[in-house]
């Protein structure tokens, strides 16, 4: 991320412009926690125009090296026709990205369960052990009212990472701006 040695100034910016960004996200985030809707609506629109890019990409290159490759043409293809239905539809892409998500969460918490029992009798364990019960419970909370719980869940998280990663932010910029002085 940063080359060596660093640049004097380097910290300066960072400290300026990681509070400007930290405000945005902060401020997004706020919107995402009282407009969770609002904001599940935005990451699924968001999410099925990257797809849609990604697709016309994939196509593009499937065309230029091999016009024949089935598989690329098929990945071109499952890529735009899902994101069209995910844009046309946004319920269903609605439902999909919380099902994704449900997945992740399981996911996480069945690693945070292994991570934490292997380190069992060092210090820390417990932490992972906590982490992977609330990634548990998270993933639950998905399953048990989806795909209508999605609507609100998938707005509600995207807005806390937000809020948190603002706040995180503020705090490496005020931290650099110290280093500076």
């Amino acid at each position: 991320m940063w080359k060596y040695p660093v640049e004097e100034d380097l910290f300066e910016k960072f400290s300026k412009y990681s509070k400007i960004a930290g405000i945005i996200f902060i401020l997004l985030g706020l919107v995402g926690i009282i407009y969770p809707t609002f904001m599940t609506m935005a990451t699924v629109t968001f999410v099925a125009w990257l797809m849609m890019f990604s697709g016309f990409m994939a196509g593009y290159f499937t065309y230029i090296t091999d016009k024949r490759d089935i598989a690329g043409w098929l990945k071109s293809f499952v890529l735009i026709g899902v994101s069209a239905l995910m844009i046309f539809y946004p319920m269903t892409g609605v439902g999909t990205v919380g099902l994704l998500l449900a997945i992740y969460f399981f996911m996480d918490s069945f690693a945070g369960f292994s991570l934490a029992f292997s380190m069992r009798p060092a210090s820390g364990w417990i932490m992972w052990l906590i982490n992977a019960i609330l990634s548990m419970l998270i993933g639950v909370l998905f399953i048990v009212g989806w795909p209508f719980s999605s609507l609100y869940l998938i707005g509600l998280l995207v807005g806390f990472s937000l809020f948190f990663d603002g706040i995180s932010l503020l705090v490496t910029g005020s931290i650099f701006k110290k280093m500076i002085k």
